[in-house]
């Protein structure tokens, strides 16, 4: 009668080989899904939001004192998207999508954010719940274009102030936080 030992000793070696292979581009597939995060000069990751530190800064046409002042915002804490850097420079938009150049220096890691203002000018409000579920009791009604300091977000809910008004707003209602991003307060 023969053996088959020998026989499953050679399948379970070739298996495991198999999985290693198959387990081994897996590994890399996840580590280039980390590496697929476009990073600054700076190291920080690029697209990113900020806010404003001052309540006067100008936006210039190129990363420079020298280059023109296209914009200036009076406002702090405006959420701004920084989308390129050079130097101590960086190239932002704004919610309304107008792009330029502001010295680093002059933005803050400061999360903030504005309650959709895509809806600006329109009869529209957007609810600020006690809990991060929809149907839960409001706290109050924001205007599209209120500006808020994102304390918190989920991936679907942002937990924000909108001056003293603290609540939880869908995140897509919110410029100055990505699709399913998470944030930490």
């Amino acid at each position: 009668m023969p053996s088959f030992a020998p026989r499953r000793a050679f399948l379970s070696v070739i298996l495991l080989g198999v999985a290693l292979i198959l387990l081994i581009p897996a590994e890399q597939a996840e580590a280039q899904a980390a590496d697929t995060v476009k990073r600054g000069p700076s190291g920080l990751p690029l697209p990113r939001f900020v806010s404003l530190k001052s309540g006067r800064v100008n936006m210039r046409v190129g990363p420079g004192v020298n280059y023109a002042v296209d914009w200036m915002y009076l406002k702090p804490g405006l959420p701004m998207e920084i989308i390129q850097e050079y130097d101590n420079w960086r190239r932002v938009r704004d919610a309304e999508g107008a792009e330029g150049w502001i010295n680093q220096a002059l933005l803050s890691g400061r999360r903030t954010g504005i309650a959709a203002p895509w809806f600006a000018g329109k009869q529209a409000t957007i609810p600020l719940y006690v809990r991060a579920e929809e149907g839960a009791r409001r706290v109050a009604e924001i205007e599209p274009g209120a500006l808020g300091n994102v304390e918190q977000c989920n991936g679907s809910w942002c937990r924000m102030n909108f001056d003293g008004h603290q609540g939880w707003i869908s995140q897509a209602s919110v410029w100055g936080v990505y699709p399913g991003e998470t944030v930490e307060d």
